[in-house]
């Protein structure tokens, strides 16, 4: 069956939007995510985890029970494939790694959008949970046209490009742009880390992105941090990983014991 969108309809709308990320390949996370009722989607961080296709099936099941719409995250590698299999279980977003230069958006934009006349683009009909029922290519099409589509600016090549990608990413109808410090300070041989030079550089590619009308999301860990984007113009927020949440409280758990039961 084909679910609703509504991450897409809170964009049209032109409302501010909350994710979360979540790595564990457990269904029961983005169901529980969804029962929290606080967030617009969630983001299978798939790059960093494990997967095939039945789990991904189940994770938008899962999403579906707390009517939570899904984003994934994928390796460059085979990011075509697999943003098409993951658009076939039900997940209502991608989120495009390692985009370089213009070219590499328009790779992110044929691999998602229908192949119809002066689309440009490569998704055909596939007999998959939008299309279980049979060939009803116009509700498969209007749910394809629906899915968020989000850019990963995180290379130096990538910034030092940033018109004219961005440039293409509104002419294709790319939602989002994410900004990656680890990947671009990587990029830069690490010799920026820790450093200004690193928010001067955030700061130009939301200010770049508000430009070109492409909305910036940011990740942030705490909601404190969020007051400094606000201030420079992003609206959307993906905050908190379920890995380092149950690091952090597993720690305070198991040492908040140990210091007890050693005054014994």
């Amino acid at each position: 069956m084909i679910m609703e969108n509504t991450f897409r309809q809170k964009l049209d709308q032109g409302l501010p939007t909350i994710g979360t990320h979540f790595l564990f390949a457990e269904p029961d996370i983005p169901e529980m995510i969804g029962d929290s009722g606080c967030f617009d989607y969630a983001e299978f961080v798939g790059e960093y985890s494990t997967f095939d296709m039945s789990l991904l099936y189940h994770l938008a099941r899962a999403g579906q029970c707390g009517n939570l719409p899904l984003m994934i995250k994928l390796d460059q590698e085979a990011q075509a494939f697999w943003a098409q299999v993951a658009l076939g279980a039900g997940f209502k977003s991608v989120l495009f790694t390692d985009v370089r230069t213009a070219e590499d958006v328009d790779l992110c934009h044929a691999a998602i959008r229908p192949d119809k006349p002066g689309n440009d683009a490569r998704m055909g009909v596939k007999l998959r949970r939008p299309a279980l029922s049979g060939y009803n290519t116009d509700k498969y099409g209007v749910d394809l046209d629906s899915i968020v589509s989000v850019i990963m600016i995180e290379k130096g090549v990538t910034v030092d490009n940033i018109d004219s990608v961005l440039e293409r990413a509104k002419a294709r109808g790319i939602d989002m742009t994410q900004w990656g410090p680890a990947d671009f300070t990587f990029s830069k041989g690490d010799t920026l880390r820790g450093t200004n030079a690193v928010r001067e550089y955030e700061e130009l590619v939301i200010a770049k992105s508000i430009e070109y009308d492409v909305q910036p999301r940011i990740e942030i860990g705490e909601v404190e941090q969020a007051k400094r984007y606000i201030d420079l113009g992003v609206r959307h927020f993906c905050i908190g990983w379920d890995r380092f949440i149950y690091s952090a409280a597993i720690s305070r758990l198991g040492n908040g014991l140990k210091e007890l039961l050693a005054t014994i």
